[in-house]
């Protein structure tokens, strides 16, 4: 059995949890090792579980938590060499292992699959996590998506998909130029239109669950970026994340 939570997810904080009966993986540690506790503790999930955390990239919204989780509980944080440097040292892990992008690591049970994406980042990756005939994928801070990305959703039965942003309430709002175009730049994030095209055009036939994520508190809504994916409301769960608790754990059928 595989279970999935979004202990946090948006521009102040994101961590992605994917376990079963006796272990887990933590995909980035962007908000502190206490509010991380509360959320586990909130949905029952044991932090003793986790065996390792994998860093996509160094900005501090996927980073800020990861030196005192990783000395706390003795937590090895796997990141590529240019993620590494790039990382603020006062973010920088006790424990660490380096991966090449493209890359896979085995964790116990879990084979965790990088590949590069497009983000304004040293060298940003995101995971394809491998299980008991199962994948999830983690696939948010995605400017626009390139063919590794492609072959990632293709392959998974539940996706953390980013749905960042809606284009009208991007271009209308009060961000400033330089930043709007930044977000939505080929290195920025994927709009809610780019990621239902992207999960229209590449999900697996027996894709189960999609968790709306990295949500954008200024140019989206929960209802408006639930109510775009409703193409797949009748035949795969469509979750919602938050930055501020942790979502409901979606257990994947066996």
């Amino acid at each position: 059995m595989i279970e999935i939570c979004a202990l946090a997810s948006g521009s102040n904080g994101n961590s992605y949890y994917i376990g079963n009966q006796t272990e887990a993986i933590l995909v980035d540690a962007g908000i502190s090792t206490r509010q991380l506790l509360q959320r586990f503790q909130s949905r029952g999930l044991d932090v003793k579980k986790i065996k390792a955390v994998f860093l996509s990239h160094e900005h501090s919204d996927h980073s800020r938590g990861i030196q005192v989780l990783s000395k706390r509980h003795r937590l090895t944080a796997w990141m590529s060499k240019h993620t590494y440097y790039a990382l603020s040292h006062t973010y920088r892990p006790m424990y660490v292992e380096l991966f090449e992008p493209g890359e896979s690591v085995q964790i116990g049970s879990f084979q965790v699959h990088s590949f590069l994406k497009n983000h304004d980042a040293a060298e940003p990756c995101s995971f394809r996590v491998e299980s008991g005939g199962k994948s999830v994928g983690v696939f948010t801070d995605i400017g626009e998506p390139c063919e590794k990305v492609r072959t990632a959703v293709k392959q998974c039965h539940a996706v953390f998909i980013e749905s960042n942003y809606d284009e009208k309430m991007l271009w209308e709002g009060s961000y400033p130029w330089p930043l709007k175009k930044r977000v939505a730049s080929g290195v920025g994030h994927l709009s809610n239109i780019q990621a239902l095209e992207l999960m229209l055009q590449e999900s697996h036939p027996e894709l189960e669950c999609m968790f709306l994520s990295h949500l954008s508190q200024e140019n989206n809504t929960p209802a408006l970026a639930y109510s775009v994916f409703e193409p797949f409301h009748q035949k795969t769960a469509v979750k919602l994340t938050s930055r501020f608790e942790a979502s409901e754990v979606y257990r994947l059928k066996e």
